[in-house]
Order: C-alpha cells, then sequence, then structure tokens
C-alpha cells in the first residue's frame, strides 16, 4: 500500500509543473510558504521521473504483452484469456506515454519559468 501512495504522490508533482503551487510554495509549508520555487528544484526530479518512466514503461510492458517476464526470460508474462488481454493492454498501455508526455511539461516548465524570470520587473 505504501508503494501505491508513494507512486500516486509523484505523479501528482506532474501538476505543480502547470499549476500555480509549481511555481510558488503553498502558504502552509514552513519557511519555504510564499516563496518561488526554484526552477531546477522542479525540472530535475521532473527529468529525471520522465527518463525513468520512459525506459520503465514501454519496455516492461512490452516484455510482459509477448509473454516475458520483466527481466527477458521466457515465463509466465501475459497469459489469460483474450479478452482480458486486450483489456490489460488498454488498461496499462498509455503508461508507456507518461514518461514522453512528462518530458514535455518539464521542458514546457523550464522555457515558461526560464522567460518569466528574463523579464525586466516594472
Amino acid at each position: 500500500m505504501a508503494l501505491s501512495v508513494v507512486s500516486e504522490l509523484l505523479a501528482f508533482l506532474a501538476v505543480g509543473l502547470v499549476s500555480e503551487w509549481g511555481e510558488v510554495w503553498p502558504r502552509w509549508i514552513p519557511v519555504l510558504g510564499g516563496r518561488r520555487v526554484p526552477v531546477l528544484a522542479a525540472v530535475i526530479p521532473a527529468g529525471l521521473g520522465a527518463a525513468f518512466n520512459t525506459l520503465l514503461w514501454p519496455y516492461s510492458l512490452t516484455m510482459v504483452s509477448l509473454g516475458y517476464r520483466v527481466d527477458g526470460t521466457p515465463g509466465v508474462g501475459l497469459h489469460v484469456s483474450a479478452w482480458r488481454d486486450v483489456v490489460f493492454c488498454a488498461a496499462y498501455w498509455p503508461l508507456a506515454a507518461w514518461g514522453p508526455l512528462l518530458a514535455v511539461l518539464t521542458v514546457h516548465y523550464h522555457r515558461r519559468r526560464r522567460a518569466s524570470a528574463l523579464q525586466p520587473v516594472q
């Protein structure tokens, strides 16, 4: 259960790349509340997460869908009935897009924040 909670919390951090709380720390956070979030404090973890997910999901899903274990050895893989294979693929293959989509969000966040930092203060 803890792994699921941590995974969901990390996934929710992607919302910060498009939300106000991704630019300014929420007020309820001690010491940091109300201050601007450093650009690299968001970009580096998001970039690492994008790279990790881009490598993990397409490979893992391909191996399981072809009937192999994730380590590449022939094994159990995905062998149930035909309709369950379709449901599995429909439910899990969109995860393969998570890494590239997170990378797009990260690049856009970086460009947006850098552009706002370069504008003169009036």
